[in-house]
């Protein structure tokens, strides 16, 4: 069999497949070995999610069909991979919400995988592009499903199993394309349209200009957006930009959003905004900037009150109709995003190979001995791991199918 990228997918699937006795040829158009990998987490690699619910690994998930990753997630659980970077002997540590890293660099991680690999008796290309892909129906005799003949740098290529590991967009500097998407669609097999996800967001305008000075702030919120079924929140950390909103809780919140949509956030989640202005209102002679800043940042605080000359007084000269509009601003601060950052700074790609073209079972797709696994797949996770596990879980069950 053939795999097509050394990323997480593909090398897991290639280890995995090698080791259960199949001769494996993994190739990759980069010089680089699993970049993705290696800048992940801050280069200490958020390789998984302990928090994942395997009887509901969907909710965690979004795409055409969030429920089709069940079945590859239940069977190839966050344990199990753990399990193998005991094996390994990488030291780990939750930092957050399930959020398993290493103690040390993510260069253990792709260390481990390449040693499955070489397990496996895996053969490695690289750097090396593939050019014409024909299926013939005739096959090599391997395989009564035909066979898949490849044009690459370092020669011809046949196979009776293409798997598929290219990834998505996300972060073109270091070597994302879109090989898999086109390779989909050169069979007939329908792509879900890609876009970032887990993305910075941008806001244009003058609008935007005091709260630019706010780049560099981080603090928890909470953000949602949507209505009614639709409709998505988080309680998790923001950092302002000098362009827009980033952090982990407007990366989780932009894989939901839709161009147009506003963002309601929450400045100081779990408090009373309005009682405890009105109470401070009633014993203090303090400004109400400095009143203000027992419950946000200072620096927020006095944003906020610089935009409005009847906020700029002691709190308690202050109208009770300008304290609740500004509890109201704190509490339920409604955005409309003018975009995002595009796929430079996007960890994942949305979208990808439909999955109703795909077995939820195999990730064989309709057409034979084609396999699509990873992120080129229409399944994205939340922010913290879970990208990951799908990773190792849509190879696995690849892998195990043959």
């Amino acid at each position: 069999m053939v795999v097509v990228g050394a990323g997480a997918a593909g090398l897991f699937c290639a280890g995995l497949a090698g080791q259960r006795g199949l001769k494996v040829l993994l190739v990759d158009h980069s010089e680089k070995i699993a970049e993705k990998i290696r800048i992940s987490g801050g280069g200490r690699a958020n390789f998984t999610n302990r928090d994942l619910d395997v009887r509901a690994p969907q909710r965690h998930f979004i795409g055409g069909n969030p429920n089709f990753c069940r079945s590859a997630l239940s069977r190839y659980a966050p344990q199990q991979f753990i399990d193998l970077v005991h094996k390994h002997g990488i030291a780990y540590h939750e930092k957050h919400k399930g959020q398993l890293f290493c103690d040390g660099s993510s260069q253990q991680i792709i260390d481990m995988l390449l040693a499955e690999c070489e397990a496996g008796g895996v053969t490695r290309w690289q750097p090396c592009k593939l050019g014409k892909i024909v299926f013939s129906a005739a096959g090599d005799g391997t395989s009564g499903a035909g066979s898949y003949r490849i044009d690459s740098t370092r020669g011809p290529i046949e196979t009776p199993r293409l798997v598929v590991a290219t990834g998505g967009l996300s972060i073109p500097q270091i070597g994302a394309s879109d090989f898999g998407y086109r390779l989909a669609e050169q069979f007939g097999l329908r792509v879900v349209t890609p876009r970032p996800a887990l993305v910075p967001l941008t806001f244009g305008g003058d609008a935007w200009a005091p709260y630019a000075e706010l780049a560099g702030l981080a603090l928890p919120v909470r953000i949602e957006t949507g209505a009614r079924k639709e409709k998505m929140a988080f309680l998790e950390d923001l950092l302002f930009t000098h362009r827009g909103l980033s952090g982990p809780a407007v990366l989780q919140i932009s894989s939901y959003w839709k161009p147009g949509s506003p963002l309601t956030l929450d400045f100081a989640p779990g408090v009373d905004v309005a009682e405890a202005l009105a109470e401070a209102k009633l014993r203090s002679k303090k400004r109400i900037a400095n009143e203000l800043a027992a419950l946000v940042p200072s620096r927020l605080a006095d944003a906020w009150v610089g935009q409005d000359p009847a906020l700029q007084r002691p709190i308690n000269e202050a109208a009770d109709k300008a304290l609740a509009a500004l509890a109201e601003r704190i509490a339920r601060w409604q955005i409309i995003p003018s975009g995002t950052e595009g796929y430079k700074k996007a960890e994942v790609t949305a979208g990808g190979v439909d999955t109703r073209d795909l077995s939820s079972q195999t990730m064989e797709s309709k057409q034979p001995g084609l396999y699509f696994i990873g992120e080129v797949v229409d399944v994205t996770g939340w922010l913290g791991g879970y990208n990951f596990q799908w990773a190792w879980a849509s190879a696995h069950a690849c892998a195990t199918s043959f």
